[in-house]
């Protein structure tokens, strides 16, 4: 047995979590359904957070437990919540890259509607435009775990204690996250052409 496999082994022997995803990644159907049972609340809870919709967020819940399936790696014996918080953050990066793209095209027939009625309406439209994309764009380029943290608190107000609690993180880290955030961005819109 190579040096993995004993680790995972050893860790499964100690630690029911590291158990229930082994048995997941094995294809176990009710090992499956306890994750579900045990973890989809708190990871709706958080994708609400981050959408401001219960209903997309138990939509989005539904792909992340879909795509846990079609993982097979020795990384899913981490720590289940911060694994699924993890397929939950690309989730809803992807799910808000789509938004912003629809958004987008809506936003520059808007734009192309009031470049009829007024030059100065219509500039002042396009640099709001011009504004948002660049942020998303910047906001796609910060690691997942800085761009939860900084949605959390910055968009959906929440405190760092209470970002915290939603992200499975400890204050001290959501703090960082961020401060390193805000920089990074700053950064990248400056640089953005």
């Amino acid at each position: 047995m190579s040096a993995t496999g004993q680790t995972s082994a050893q860790m499964a022997l100690r630690d029911p979590d590291v158990r229930l995803m082994l048995s997941v990644r094995n294809d176990d159907a009710e090992a499956f359904a306890e994750l579900v049972d045990r973890y989809q609340h708190r990871i709706v809870g958080v994708m609400h957070h981050l959408l401001g919709s219960t209903e997309e967020a138990e939509d989005l819940a539904q792909e992340v437990f879909a795509r846990l399936l079609r993982v097979r790696n020795a990384d899913l014996v981490r720590n289940p919540l911060s694994y699924l918080l993890g397929i939950a953050t690309h989730v809803v990066r992807e799910f808000r890259q789509r938004k912003q793209h629809e958004r987008v095209l809506f936003d520059s027939e808007l734009a192309e509607v009031s470049a009829d009625s007024s030059d100065d309406a219509s500039q002042g439209l396009a640099d709001q435009l011009e504004l948002r994309q660049r942020l998303e764009r910047a906001l796609t380029q910060l690691p997942a775990g800085h761009q939860l943290v900084l949605l959390l608190v910055k968009r959906d107000g929440l405190s760092y204690e209470e970002a915290a609690g939603a992200a499975g993180l400890s204050v001290h880290t959501v703090e960082k996250y961020v401060v390193e955030a805000r920089a990074r961005l700053r950064v990248l819109l400056a640089e953005a052409p």
